[in-house]
C-alpha cells in the first residue's frame, strides 16, 4: 500500500472517530425528553450479584398519567406486567436494554419506537415511590442508566 494510501485510510478513520457521536449521547432522559439527568430521587446502586438486594435502575419524578418517553430508538422487547407492575423494555439494538416502570405501554412487543417518542403512561405506584423507575442493561448485566446520557459540563468561574 503506497503512502497516499496509507493517508487517505488515516485520514478517514480519524474522521469517523472525530465525527461520529458516542453511544452516551445518543439517549435521553424518558421522564423529560432531555439529554441530562435532571432531578433523581434514587440513584443506582447495584448489587454485588444480580440475586441481591440492591436498586438496579433510577428512581425520577413524574406524575401519575404522565407521558414516558423512548430514552432511545429501538424495538419493544416486553410489554406487560412484572410482579405486579406494569413494565415496559426497549431493546435498543446497541447490546443495551432499557425499563421502565410503572409504564402502561401504548405499544406492543415488536413494535419500532424512535428516541423521545411517548411509549406510554406512567401509572398507579406499587412500591412507595410514586415516580418512573428506569433501568438498563447490558446482555445481563445492570448498568446505571444515566450512564447513557452526557456527562454535564462544568464551568468553573473565575474569581479575581
Amino acid at each position: 500500500m503506497n503512502i497516499r494510501c496509507r493517508w487517505i485510510l488515516g485520514l478517514s478513520f480519524f474522521l469517523t472517530v472525530l465525527l461520529t457521536p458516542s453511544l452516551a449521547h445518543a439517549y435521553v432522559n424518558p421522564a423529560t425528553g432531555e439529554d441530562k439527568a435532571g432531578i433523581v430521587l434514587r440513584g443506582f446502586d447495584k448489587p454485588a450479584q444480580n440475586w441481591l438486594p440492591g436498586h438496579r435502575g433510577v428512581d425520577l419524578p413524574l406524575e401519575i398519567g404522565a407521558h414516558v418517553l423512548a430514552s432511545n430508538s429501538g424495538t419493544v422487547a416486553f410489554a406487560g406486567t412484572v410482579v405486579g407492575t406494569p413494565t415496559m423494555s426497549i431493546d435498543h439494538g446497541d447490546g443495551i436494554r432499557t425499563t421502565y416502570q410503572p409504564v402502561h405501554a401504548h405499544l406492543n412487543v415488536g413494535d419500532p419506537i424512535e428516541k423521545g417518542e411517548v411509549i406510554g403512561t406512567l401509572g398507579h405506584p406499587t412500591t412507595s415511590f410514586p415516580g418512573l423507575q428506569w433501568g438498563a442493561k447490558i446482555d445481563e448485566d445492570y448498568i446505571n442508566p444515566l450512564s447513557l446520557l452526557p456527562r454535564p459540563t462544568i464551568r468553573l468561574k473565575a474569581i479575581h
